[in-house]
């Protein structure tokens, strides 16, 4: 029996968790693996994303602001948004979309508030897919806390895009799965070999915010040895956080760096392939780091950040290097080591490309379409 999946977003803004589940639902449907829908309930470019892909896109409208429940909202702004967000999943419920599915999958802790809602009044059960992990040290003790317990007692699977991710997670002996997110990886880029010392360019991928460490990327290439001939921060601003991109190019400037900011990209690849080096440089745990794939896929010699979902990627000096996340002198010792050597960025480029190879969307898609699956058919048998 191919199930009817029916995925659920926040927000239409590409960001990582949210350009992962485009490529996971394009894999369910080109592999036949799932009949697949989407829901936002905004606007925005990721809707015209999905449909591109050829999946069924539908837009929600209510008066829920994703940016009503950022992480430091005041009490009367979560309120208001926490009940905005149990409106829509009312809505959601009786919504033509939702009625025909077989199972209902929260792509988001907002998602999981609508979710909990819609899959009740819809008869049918809630899978959440967590992409961030749920700890204290990222969304506060009490936030933390509630989400957790939430995802507890709503859903009935959970999917973790990784092992560290799912380490935060009260799944209450429910059934659980790792589903890396997936990168779509086709034919490997072609691009020119390692630059010499003196021409290397290195490029950090991911939005501008400030738990992404882009000042400390660019704090610890001021004191190498050696100063590249350019620094890509590839990568818009989003869910109010303009002032710290604001902030980045000013440290850029008193620093006196070639950095060059971008802004959001569809296709990062191209930068990736003109790169060097690609540097994962978060200061918190990161739930897993689709861009560590995308860099080793691309070519680039990678160094990450530690611990959290790089380490289970990243072999340190077999296919990249780890560092300890916000730490300026071992991100500058670690740059320092590969900005003198080329061959040593090479190795590791090689490396790092057949080990991208173990991220590839589908595989990720049959490893979540067999899970949804027996969400469904267990729900099944216990309604029997």
């Amino acid at each position: 029996m191919t199930i009817r999946a029916l995925f659920l977003a926040h927000t239409a803004a590409p960001s990582g968790a949210e350009l992962a589940t485009s490529r996971l639902l394009g894999a369910l449907r080109a592999e036949r693996l799932a009949e697949v829908a989407m829901i936002y309930t905004e606007d925005g470019p990721m809707v015209e994303r999905t449909r591109a892909r050829g999946v069924e896109t539908h837009v929600l409208h209510g008066t829920f602001d994703s940016r009503a429940m950022t992480i430091g909202s005041g009490p009367l702004r979560l309120l208001a948004g926490a009940i905005a967000l149990l409106r829509l999943g009312w809505a959601l419920g009786g919504h033509p979309a939702t009625r025909r599915a077989d199972v209902l999958v929260a792509e988001s802790t907002k998602a999981l508030v609508m979710g909990t809602v819609a899959a009740r009044r819809a008869r049918i059960p809630l899978v959440w897919q967590v992409h961030d992990r749920i700890a204290a040290d990222y969304f506060g003790r009490l936030p933390a806390l509630v989400v957790g317990l939430l995802g507890r007692f709503a859903a009935q699977g959970f999917l973790a895009n990784s092992r560290t991710t799912l380490a935060t997670l009260r799944t209450g002996g429910r059934p659980a799965e790792v589903a890396y997110p997936g990168v779509e990886l086709g034919i490997a880029p072609l691009r020119a070999a390692q630059r010499d010392p003196e021409e290397t360019v290195i490029a950090v991928l991911g939005r501008v915010a400030p738990w992404k460490g882009q000042d400390v990327l660019l704090r610890a290439v001021a004191a190498t040895k050696v100063r590249p001939r350019r620094v890509l921060l590839i990568g818009g601003t989003f869910f109010d956080e303009e002032s710290f991109g604001a902030e980045v190019d000013r440290l850029a400037a008193d620093l006196a760096l070639p950095v060059t900011r971008t802004g959001h990209v569809d296709d990062p690849r191209p930068y990736l392939c003109d790169a060097d080096i690609l540097v994962h440089c978060s200061v918190l745990p990161e739930p897993f780091g689709q861009v560590v794939v995308e860099g080793m896929h691309a070519g680039c010699a990678v160094i990450a950040s530690a611990p959290g979902g790089p380490e289970e990627i990243v072999t340190t000096g077999v296919d990249g290097l780890l560092v300890p996340g916000g730490d300026e002198a071992a991100l500058t010792a670690a740059l320092d080591s590969l900005i003198g050597a080329p061959a040593l960025r090479t190795r590791l480029a090689v490396a790092g490309r057949e080990r991208a190879k173990a991220f590839d969307v589908a595989a990720t898609a049959r490893s979540v379409a067999a899970f949804l699956g027996r969400i469904v058919q267990h729900r099944g048998a216990a309604h029997v």
